[in-house]
């Protein structure tokens, strides 16, 4: 079994010049398209379940999905809750067999967020498993505009939540398409100068395939959060599934010709890392 936490992966690469792909899940088949492409690459994965994922699908048979993936891997495969809102949600996800939770507190006043985010913290160690927070508020491509990390924010965060690795907001947004923004270097090192958690970056799929490689080799961050250029790689394979044979119904027969192409984009995705 290969179940780790979110700890014990991104430790090393902290340590090493590394990053690890945290990799958005929606379904079985990009979950067994992510683990055989870690695999393939010799590299850890991190399968991360979001509230689109888990509106669709319940957080018990999440965790039984991610487990059972991991039992059979040759790579360590983290179980992570991303963007978890509340405590509860936390705790179902824990009581499900998730081995990394992601509190995101972001939305809130800099005290609150870091009370709440410690009371995950410690029920997560408590437990033996990881806990990510998030300091700075990362925006959403046509929606939410983004709030940047402050430094010194992200510092009194780091100190005093207790968290295992640390998201930040320096140009990042989630759910963007194209990779021509690019993240701002001189706020990361402002915040790697003063502090000493791996850091995160989430809506990875806008951050330049370059500058991730950059950041990952030279910075303190150690995960970087790929969701929709995978989904845009599944749902052109899906299309094309579909529409190869306008008269086939069978989902079972269309789905798993998505798994290939899916696994040589996150093959890609995970390589560009440096693990």
């Amino acid at each position: 079994m290969t179940l780790v936490t979110l700890r014990d992966v991104l430790q090393p690469a902290y340590t090493n010049g590394y990053a690890v792909a945290g990799l958005v899940t929606l379904g079985w088949e990009d979950m067994r398209a992510y683990v055989a492409a870690a695999e393939a690459e010799n590299a850890p994965v991190i399968l991360q379940a979001g509230p689109s994922c888990r509106e669709h699908t319940p957080l018990p048979i999440l965790g039984k999905m991610f487990r059972h993936l991991a039992e059979h891997a040759s790579v360590p495969v983290v179980a992570h809750l991303d963007h978890g809102y509340t405590f509860d949600e936390c705790k179902e996800a824990l009581d499900s067999g998730f081995t990394s939770l992601m509190f995101d507190g972001s939305r809130k006043p800099l005290t609150q967020n870091i009370d709440e985010t410690a009371a995950i913290a410690e029920m997560a160690h408590a437990a033996g498993i990881s806990c990510e927070g998030e300091i700075g508020f990362v925006g959403y491509s046509g929606g939410e505009g983004s709030n940047g990390t402050d430094p010194e924010e992200a510092a009194i965060f780091a100190r005093e939540s207790g968290v295992d690795a640390m998201a930040i907001s320096v140009g990042n947004v989630h759910l963007q398409q194209d990779k021509e923004g690019g993240l701002d270097e001189a706020r990361i090192a402002a915040i790697e100068a003063i502090t000493d958690v791996p850091l995160v970056i989430h809506g990875g799929s806008g951050v330049p395939i370059a500058q991730r490689q950059k950041l990952a080799r030279n910075t303190a961050i150690c995960k970087f959060n790929i969701g929709t250029e995978l989904r845009l790689a599944f749902g052109a394979a899906m299309r094309e599934a579909v529409n190869h044979d306008p008269d086939r119904f069978d989902r079972v027969t269309i789905l798993k010709e998505t798994i290939d192409p899916v696994e040589t984009a996150a093959r890609e995705v995970i390589r560009a890392l440096g693990n």
